[in-house]
Formats: C-alpha cells, structure tokens, sequence
C-alpha cells in the first residue's frame, strides 16, 4: 500500500504536497453552541443543513438569512481561541514547504479575524469559504484548491472535525484526519476518516512516520464539474 510521507524514498511512496484546513473547530476550538444559534435564528431545526436551507429561499429572503447567520458568526468570532497546537504544526509546515489552504463554510470575516489574530505571518492561499458553491461536503472546494495548486488530490490532505470535512476530503480523492472532540467520537470509525489526532501538533508525527492511504479517484457530479469549470 503506497504512503503519503514528507520525502519520498520508494516507488510506492507518494509526497505530501498540501493540506486543507476547516476552520470551525479545527483551527480553532469548537463552538457549538454557535450552529444551535444560527437554527434558532432561522427556525429550522438539526436535521435541516443550515446552508442547504438558506440556498432554497428566494433571493431577498436568502440575504436576510445570510445576514442573520453571519450576526452569530460576528458574535463567535470575538470568542475564538486557537487549537492546542496549533501554531507548532504550522511552523513545522512552512519547514517543510507544504502548503496551507483553508475550506470553510464560514464567511470571510471570521477567517480573515483568526488569521490576522493568532497566525499574522502564516500564508494560507486560496481560502475558500461560504462564497464557493457547492460547499462541504461537496468535494468541489477541496478540488478548486487541488487545481489551483495544480497537484493532484492524492498528495494532499484534508483536515477537520466534521462529517463534511471527512465526507469532502474522502470524496476528492484525499487523506483525510479527524481532529477529535468531545462530540464527533462517532466519526473515529467513519469510513471517510482515515486517521485521527487529539491536537493539531499530532499530525507532525504522522507526517514524520508516514501514512499508508487508499488512492482513490475524486468522486464529482455534474453540478460540482460546473463549479470547477
């Protein structure tokens, strides 16, 4: 089984190139009293995907949900702490030259806001967030990133604490971590995880070890071509 390492020394050996961050709970610690809020907010409830329902309102009524959604994330945004590890893992990334990407459903403020607080010399390029459609878990973002960096996906990893992110990065073709919480346990066994860490600086040790991956080819609608095209 071929493995994704740091200098590759063997034909099965396939370089890390990139890694993908989500930004909720990842980069940052989990606020999840943050997406109860944006449901109350918009009277839905936490078997409606709270993009997917914004996205089936009309065009007025869609901005005012926007609006409403992006208050709560201003409100988060003057609360956000950075993950234990955070920036050990991404001095050992600029090290190494392994480029920093950022897929997110959040809006732009919010990222922009922890970048210039807790990471100000650190380059994460391109970012994406709720403005790229489709959003996790379509794969789409994930694959933007691939394109514009033109490697291909399997030399990149897609690190998160979500279904979507696990879902997204298992569906573009990448490697995929789990940031552990005391909420997500049930996705340790998810068939989209392939690895999980407990912090952020974790991950230097597995990228030192090297991890055995299943290559897998990207998995994308029609819809999702179009977004890419």
């Amino acid at each position: 089984m071929p493995r994704l390492i740091l200098n590759p020394s063997l034909p099965t050996d396939i370089q890390v190139k990139g890694i993908v961050f989500d930004m909720d709970g990842t980069l940052c610690l989990p606020q999840t009293w943050m997406f109860g809020e944006m449901r109350r907010v918009l009277g839905i409830d936490k078997r409606t995907d709270i993009l997917d329902h914004i996205y089936s309102l009309d065009v007025v009524e869609q901005e005012i949900a926007h609006e409403k959604v992006r208050q709560v994330e201003r409100t988060a945004m003057i609360q956000i702490e950075p993950q234990p590890g955070l920036n050990e893992l991404m001095e050992f990334l600029e090290e190494k030259q392994i480029l920093k990407s950022i897929c997110t459903r959040n809006f732009p403020t919010p990222v922009n806001h922890l970048l210039s607080t807790f990471l100000p010399s650190k380059l994460f390029f391109p970012i994406v967030t709720r403005d790229f459609k489709p959003p996790k878990p379509s794969p789409a973002g994930i694959l933007h990133i691939a394109e514009h960096w033109k490697i291909d996906p399997k030399h990149l990893i897609m690190v998160g604490d979500s279904v979507d992110d696990m879902l997204a990065g298992h569906r573009a073709g990448t490697t995929t971590i789990l940031l552990e919480s005391d909420v997500n346990g049930h996705l340790k066994e998810a068939p989209e995880t392939d690895y999980v860490v407990k912090r952020l600086d974790d991950i230097i040790k597995l990228l030192n070890d090297g991890i055995e991956i299943k290559e897998r080819k990207p998995q994308v609608s029609e819809e999702e071509v179009q977004a890419l095209s």
